[in-house]
């Protein structure tokens, strides 16, 4: 079996198949080898000739290879990147140091780097436990929140999954701030103050001013897992009610922001009181005098 050959077997084996006029593709696919690979074997024989290149190849798979070493002022100018570009990624830190300094680190050893300095936590936590998707028999045990792109505005969107009452504050900018307004306003007002769980995306209006103050109002807060719809399912339902019975699909800017406000107060009291809900069996959330 070609996988049981030593890597020096291989190098001859592919030097003779190459001899012989078969593509390096080819011998790549013949081996089980990539094909940079083979070209590289190849390139270095008929160099150096097959006998000093095996030699050379034994000698530098013996024992661990040194480590990479980072003059200090490269380091200097990647940690001053990270500061100065908003604590950007690593791939934005090798573009600046190619473009500006014309050094050339791989994505990794920036990431090394910025370890000696930074505690550096990855923004999406993909893997992170989160428990299973919360259901609701009762009112107060599920809200889930979100946010609508209105074009130079935003709608901050909330609803309680079990009596599908919701709520709705439009706002300037999209910023935590503005998540923290939006949870303070829905919870006083329609949310009775305090629930089970709240649900929301992983969305930067979520986070910051809106973390501080949010178990305030909940005994757990719960982040939806990234592209999984279905987990925000009764949130993204109410937001595409809001656009098709309420604000469209138009774009706005800050000068329509009352309006707006208007608007969605409007179509609050009739989502509440007068438009019959499939999912509560033809009924209104609430009642009027109730």
């Amino acid at each position: 079996m070609l996988m049981d050959m030593s890597n020096l077997t291989l190098v001859t084996l592919a030097w003779e198949l190459y001899q012989q006029g078969m593509s390096k593709s080819r011998i790549a696919r013949q081996l089980g080898k990539n094909r940079e690979t083979i070209h590289l074997w190849i390139s270095r024989i008929e160099a150096e000739g097959l006998l000093p290149f095996l030699e050379s190849y034994q000698q530098a798979k013996k024992g661990p290879r040194p480590k990479r070493r980072v003059d200090t002022l490269v380091k200097c100018w990647v940690w001053e990147l990270r500061e100065r570009e908003a604590q950007c990624c690593g791939q934005k830190i090798v573009y600046f140091l190619e473009r500006e300094h014309g050094i050339h680190l791989s994505v990794p050893k920036v990431y090394e780097i910025l370890h000696e300095r930074y505690v550096i936590r990855s923004r999406w936590k993909k893997n992170r436990v989160r428990g299973p998707v919360p259901r609701a028999s009762a009112p107060r045990q599920v809200v889930q929140m979100d946010s609508i792109l209105l074009g130079g505005l935003y709608a901050f969107t909330g609803i309680d999954i079990y009596t599908r009452e919701a709520d709705i504050l439009v706002a300037p900018a999209l910023t935590s701030a503005y998540g923290r307004a939006f949870l303070d306003q829905s919870m006083e007002r329609r949310f009775g103050g305090h629930v089970a769980l709240i649900q929301t995306d992983g969305g930067s209006e979520f986070k910051d001013a809106f973390l501080a103050c949010v178990t305030d109002y909940c005994d757990r807060h719960r982040v939806a897992r990234p592209f999984k719809k279905n987990e925000q399912a009764y949130i993204e339902s109410f937001n595409r009610t809001v656009r098709k019975e309420c604000l469209g699909w138009g774009h706005y800017n800050v000068a329509d922001l009352s309006s707006c406000q208007e608007a969605a107060e409007a179509f609050l009291e009739r989502y509440h009181y007068h438009r019959p809900h499939l999912g509560l069996g033809l009924r209104t959330p609430l009642t009027k005098g109730a």
